[in-house]
């Protein structure tokens, strides 16, 4: 299939991208490499897909010499780009969307709302329209357990209100579902929404709980416990994404709704300062702790109840914490060239 990976500069979209090459797919990445957090990061996952050798060698859309793999090409490019994206529709004619891209961050939101707007509305319309306009049969596109806002019900089933969301990102990412419904309705092509939770692993996002907490052991800085400690989440490895994600733009749409909503979590709740204590065991370094209270657009716990995912694709998220810690220690070290 001829897939294209939105975010694929970003944590997800990098290791779905390469998944998809490895299985044999066309893959075009797409991203706006936008400076939310630090782009050398970015750069660098784009390397590791073995498309570029430097940032000069990044190309706009209109560009003839982006291709750099056989199945695989790289833009740069706004999702909210009105001229752009039905351009690159038009010339690529894809077999399946998978929409990574984003606004990340649910604490960002509050200082920078315009940028959610755009990105994860205007930017979701785009690949809406796009995909009714140019033949796509099947939209995957990420959503996000933050939608369940208060929700006091534990585990979060798919089946639970998602009314009460209490962040603008967690706002736009229910808008997105909504929108996808209605276009499923109104022009049958299959939509897909994924609400991640708490991902975690090598090459992860600056901003998240794992590598925040890592990098301030490391600097012998305080690190930031909210709501003084009382809070859990549940932590989901990137291999796991990705294999939940990877199996649902592979299976044949005869064979599923046409609009579905499913959680990829790994139907396990671990407390903060669990997660912080197994951190501390890999660096060998204990923590200083700055305990603070409750901010606001965050909630005190998260669980993924998976039943929807094993029914229709016999998959369930299943590395224990332990290794997942583990492994992103390694990567840290090995990427900071840290002993």
């Amino acid at each position: 299939m001829k897939v294209l990976v939105t975010g694929a500069a970003g944590f997800i979209g990098y290791y779905v991208a390469k998944s998809l090459l490895d299985k044999g797919h066309s893959v075009i990445g797409l991203d706006n490499i936008n400076d939310y957090y630090d782009t050398n990061l970015k750069y660098a996952r784009l390397k590791e897909l073995g498309i570029i050798k430097e940032k000069a060698k990044i190309f706009s859309v209109v560009s003839k010499s982006d291709f750099y793999l056989e199945s695989f090409k790289f833009i740069r490019l706004h999702l909210e780009d009105r001229a752009g994206l039905p351009k690159l529709f038009e010339s690529e004619k894809f077999d399946i969307v998978c929409n990574l891209a984003a606004q990340a961050g649910v604490r960002y939101s509050l200082e920078n709302p315009e940028a959610y707007i755009d990105s994860n509305v205007v930017g979701f319309l785009n690949v809406l329209e796009c995909v009714r306009n140019y033949g796509v049969k099947h939209l995957v596109y990420a959503s996000s357990s933050s939608v369940y806002g208060t929700n006091k019900k534990i585990p979060f089933e798919t089946t639970d209100s998602v009314d009460n969301p209490i962040s603008l990102y967690a706002a736009t990412k229910k808008s997105n579902e909504l929108m996808a419904h209605t276009y499923s309705h109104l022009y049958g092509f299959a939509t897909t929404g994924l609400r991640f939770f708490t991902v975690y692993g090598p090459w992860g996002r600056p901003d998240m709980a794992m590598f925040l907490f890592t990098e301030a052991i490391v600097k012998n800085k305080p690190i930031k416990v909210f709501n003084k400690g009382n809070m859990e989440r549940d932590f989901t490895y990137i291999s796991d994404i990705t294999e939940g994600v990877v199996r649902i733009i592979e299976k044949k749409m005869e064979e599923r709704d046409n609009y579905k909503v499913y959680n990829i979590g790994n139907n396990n709740s671990v407390k903060l300062l669990d997660f912080i204590d197994l951190i501390e065991a890999e660096l060998g370094i204990q923590a200083k702790k700055e305990m603070l209270p409750m901010q606001p657009g965050d909630v005190e716990k998260t669980w993924a109840d998976v039943k929807e995912l094993i029914k229709d694709y016999d998959y369930s998220p299943n590395t224990p914490i332990s290794v997942g810690v583990k492994n992103f220690v390694d990567w840290y070290r090995s990427y900071y060239k840290i002993n």
